[in-house]
């Protein structure tokens, strides 16, 4: 659950490591955030030499959040952290690559290239020394 002031982490390389809620889009008065929500929020730590600086006003919509989120089907699913992407006036992400699990729910509010970029990050593998499939990383 996000609500103004939080602080996200950012789970893509647009060149901003965390910011701040400043207002959650979707409506006069609406307080809080969830999985697939966008929100407007200031960047507030920065790499060097990114295109977005520190105390830009951006968009992102949140992919992981630490509150329980129940699913139609009677589960829930929560995560370690509070993270979001960074994206444009289009809706589309700034970054071309998403670190971390990102939520199945994204594909329902139509955010499908956040979760392709996921998808193609994950490569499984078999590792016959202990007869179970692990993922790595495809660069």
């Amino acid at each position: 659950m996000i609500q103004i002031y939080s602080y996200l982490n950012v789970a893509d390389n647009s060149g901003v490591k965390k910011i701040m809620c400043i207002q959650v889009s979707g409506g006069t008065g609406r307080r809080y955030a969830g999985l697939g929500d966008i929100i407007v929020a200031t960047a507030k730590e920065v790499t060097p030499n990114g295109n977005i600086k520190k105390g830009q006003i951006v968009k992102a919509v949140v992919v992981r959040t630490r509150k329980d989120y129940s699913r139609k089907d009677g589960s829930t699913i929560k995560f370690g952290e509070n993270a979001a992407v960074i994206i444009n006036n289009n809706n589309e992400p700034v970054g071309t690559r998403i670190f971390g699990p990102v939520a199945r729910e994204l594909r329902e509010k139509k955010f499908s290239k956040i979760i392709f970029r996921d998808i193609i990050k994950y490569v499984p593998f078999y590792n016959e020394h202990f007869k179970e499939f692990t993922f790595f990383i495809a660069h």
